[in-house]
């Protein structure tokens, strides 16, 4: 009896204190009356706060009694406003523009009082740094992206038609993009960070999670550089106190003002070239301090961003003691648009309920993002007591009609008419680019190749189709599971063979299964870098016909796993039989170009002589890799774990069983690699390598299939990966006894080129890579490329050197692209 009369009793008390929990809203403008978006409204003395929303209003919850609001925003001259709340009230605020005062004026060549400021901050700029953790905070972050502008059709898309099914307006404008999210983070600055979201809200879908991240948002300038957003600039932003910014940057004083009985410093910053990864803006100091008061600076074209056109960062601390300013909240509002299409929008965070802590364990720290289920079920009640930024009507709005769209697009009758509608067979887009035939409500998906991309060439086929067609369907939506079955058949026009293989992918929760089987027609070299179109046209064209194939009957299966400690193991089984094909055509579209054809023996291009006799393969291989990576982010379907600043290492075992399933093989390949790519250089760029070396340790019987090989090139446009080679023939050089090869890529990410005015615009990168490789037959070999990359498309130098004289002093010019 007693057990339950304290819990109704506190109960009871809870009760009353939510009762005593009153709200204060209202506007803050300008003395003009405009709006002031995202002011800093907060409880003085205290963590307690929120934000104005893009209209200016707020709404604060605070217990009964008297309370001390600051309000400020960026630019602005702050205001404190004492209030006795008795009930629920509002308050409208006025904030005059911030008046900076500059000192008497000395006529001379004195250096600008702006430096010498900025001098004492970097100089505090790293105990400012380590002072500001760890701690604890709840983050509210929201997001809305905004369709400007669009055309009516882009590409063969109505994007009309596609506008009104994502509830946009008559003209193509309106919110794609509204969400919202809470989250409890853990930081000791300057990398331990640790987010456990709360609750996530996406308009129009109830089942994805939010993509705003606290993390994402963590900008510290009192760090020498910021990532901001992954892609957005080759390299980071130097922060304007960063340890080298003076080398950097120019400085203004702008003047000083007073706020609460301290003195604030505005300090222009101006970038001194453009082309570089650097602010404009303005930076406000504590006068005497040196520590960061808010930030108002931008990113625009001039400092190499892509995607977006311009973005804008405001920053504003508020002390959570006398000694310690953390940021109340931080704005990213942003423009872009390409071919017609004008988008724009903004992030904005709100940290509340600082608490400076111990050093949390750093295990705890190994999670560094941890979603769980129910995160994203919360309804509208919980988001109107919990958000601290009022939705504007806009918002209120696009929740309720894409909630309503999202029924309407959930239901068995609408994803049927859709199906119906786009399952419709058109013989030229078949042609073309295939069909898709889907059914949305049962999830399941077929899928037809394209006739047209199918045809290719090559010698020994001639003229072939390798059609593909595929099953696929969805069986876990949380962990996006599918069931999958694809299939190819292949027709050599020129050879008469008849090939076709079967693969199904089975789902396993947290491992992979593949299964397949058949017969096809591959590569001589498994590593081999030139694509199908390519050699189709280099043979049909001029008549350098570079591709070797051969055909194989398997039967294989591959299966992977990720146990405890992020390490990944492979197993793959096959059985195969593998028989040598000789060239069947001589056809080129110029019958000059004949006399260039070689024969589908690599080691003897002048004769059509088999390269090794028909055989059995059955080999099993044994994979292990680890890139000591301990951080990962948890969702409800599972494990994500995050690239570590170290190397990967894997290590790789294939053994040829003889005699078994009647194989002709007997053979033990161990091999070891080790990569790392995007290593961080901060201004000057990243750094890429790899390395793997390997030894057959028994070799008593395989065929050339089994040799390993390696990257090579010998055409103007390839597919240049960190790995490749560029003037290393195709096949010649594959080993059956031992290797070693090293491959390095310094890219600069622009440090040259966005100093020479012409190039500046093309956000040109710079690449310098040294490839190097040794086997017994090939001695030492090593490549310097030497490029330029623009996008996807990059141009490389090469310059190939070898022990062999046949390779001695090559120099190449190449083409390429780069997926890596």
């Amino acid at each position: 009896m007693k057990k339950w009369f304290t819990i109704i009793l506190l109960l009871g008390i809870n009760q009353l204190l939510y009762a005593q929990a009153l709200s204060i809203q209202g506007t803050v403008t300008s003395e003009d009356g405009q709006p002031i978006p995202f002011a800093s409204i907060f409880k003085s003395n205290s963590t307690k706060g929120t934000s104005a929303n893009s209209e200016g209003f707020f709404k604060l919850i605070l217990p009964q009694g008297n309370h001390q609001l600051m309000i400020s925003a960026v630019g602005y001259q702050s205001k404190t406003v004492s209030i006795n709340l008795q009930h629920n009230d509002s308050l409208h605020v006025q904030l005059a523009l911030a008046v900076y005062t500059l000192p008497e004026v000395v006529i001379g060549n004195q250096e600008d009082p702006a430096y010498a400021i900025i001098r004492k901050a970097i100089k505090k700029r790293s105990y400012y740094l380590a002072q500001s953790g760890p701690y604890t905070a709840h983050v509210y972050i929201k997001g809305l992206q905004r369709l400007m502008k669009a055309p009516k059709k882009f590409l063969g898309l109505d994007i009309e038609e596609a506008s009104k099914e994502m509830g946009l307006d008559s003209n193509r404008r309106g919110i794609i993009y509204l969400s919202e999210s809470e989250s409890n983070i853990t930081v000791n600055p300057p990398k331990d960070f640790r987010e456990e979201m709360i609750s996530s809200k996406i308009s129009g879908n109830n089942q994805a999670f939010s993509f705003n991240r606290a993390s994402e948002l963590q900008l510290n300038f009192y760090e020498n550089h910021q990532d901001i957003v992954e892609g957005l600039s080759s390299r980071p932003f130097l922060s304007p106190i960063a340890a080298n910014a003076l080398a950097y940057y120019r400085y203004q004083y702008v003047g000083s003002s007073q706020q609460h009985g301290l003195t604030i410093d505005k300090i222009k910053v101006i970038p001194k070239r453009k082309g570089e990864p650097l602010y404009k803006g303005d930076i406000y100091i504590v006068a005497n301090e040196w520590r960061i008061h808010s930030v108002n600076l931008l990113l625009d074209k001039t400092s190499s961003i892509n995607f977006v056109d311009s973005l804008n960062i405001k920053q504003l601390f508020t002390p959570i003691n006398q000694e310690i300013w953390m940021p109340s909240n931080v704005q990213l509002d942003f423009i872009g648009g390409l071919l017609g299409f004008q988008v724009g929008g903004y992030f904005t965070a709100i940290y509340q309920d600082y608490q400076l802590t111990r050093l949390p364990k750093r295990k705890r720290f190994k999670e560094v993002l941890a979603i769980d289920e129910g995160v994203n079920k919360k309804d509208s009640a919980y988001w109107a007591n919990h958000r601290p930024i009022p939705l504007t009507m806009e918002e209120q709005q696009d929740y309720i009609d894409k909630d309503s769209l999202r029924k309407r697009r959930e239901s068995k009758s609408y994803l049927d008419s859709i199906d119906k509608k786009n399952n419709r067979f058109k013989p030229l887009g078949f042609i073309l680019a295939g069909y898709d035939y889907r059914d949305r409500y049962k999830k399941e998906y077929v899928s037809l190749g394209s006739p047209l991309r199918s045809l290719l060439f090559n010698s020994v086929e001639g003229l072939a189709i390798n059609y593909s067609l595929s099953y696929s369907r969805q069986i876990d939506s949380t962990s996006n599971r599918y069931f999958r079955i694809n299939g190819r058949l292949r027709y050599g026009f020129a050879n008469k063979h008849v090939n076709g293989v079967l693969s199904t992918s089975v789902p396993l929760k947290k491992q992979s299964l593949i299964l397949s089987g058949g017969r096809d027609v591959l590569d001589l070299n498994n590593r081999g870098s030139l694509p199908v179109l390519v050699n189709s046209l280099y043979t049909l064209l001029a008549g350098e016909n570079y591709q070797k194939l051969y055909e194989k009957t398997f039967a294989s299966a591959w299966w992977n796993y990720t146990i405890p400690g992020n390490i990944k193991v492979g197993v793959q089984a096959e059985w195969a039989h593998r028989h040598w094909l000789p060239n069947a055509t001589d056809f080129t579209f110029w019958d000059r170009n004949q006399h260039k054809l070689t024969s589908n023996n690599p080691l003897h291009p002048e004769a059509d002589i088999p390269l090794f006799e028909d055989n059995n393969a059955t080999k099993i291989s044994f994979g292990l890799s680890y890139d000591f990576s301990s951080r990962y982010e948890s969702y409800p379907s599972g494990k994500r774990y995050l690239p570590s600043k170290y190397p990967t290492l894997g290590i790789q075992y294939t053994k040829g069983l003889k005699n078994m399933l009647g194989s002709d093989v007997d053979y033990d390949l161990l091999s070891a690699s080790i990569y790392k790519s995007a290593i961080g250089l901060g201004l000057y760029g990243k750094l890429s390598f790899s390395a793997a070396a390997g030894k057959f340790l028994r070799n008593n019987r395989l065929f050339y299939p089994d040799f390993r090989h390696f990257k090579g090139n010998q055409i103007l446009f390839t597919d240049q990966q960190l790995s490749s080679f560029l003037a290393l023939d195709y096949y010649r050089y594959s080993t059956s006894t031992s290797f070693a090869e090293a491959h390095t890529e310094y890219n600069l990410g622009g440090l040259l080129t966005s100093k020479i005015p012409l190039l500046r615009q093309l956000k040109l990168e710079e690449i310098v890579g040294l490839h190097v490789l040794h086997t017994p037959e090939l001695s030492r070999y090593g490549e310097l490329h030497l490029g330029l990359q623009w996008k996807m498309l990059r141009v490389v130098y090469a310059y190939s050197k070898s022990s062999n004289t046949l390779l001695d002093g090559c120099n190449t010019l190449r083409i390429g692209l780069s997926l890596f």
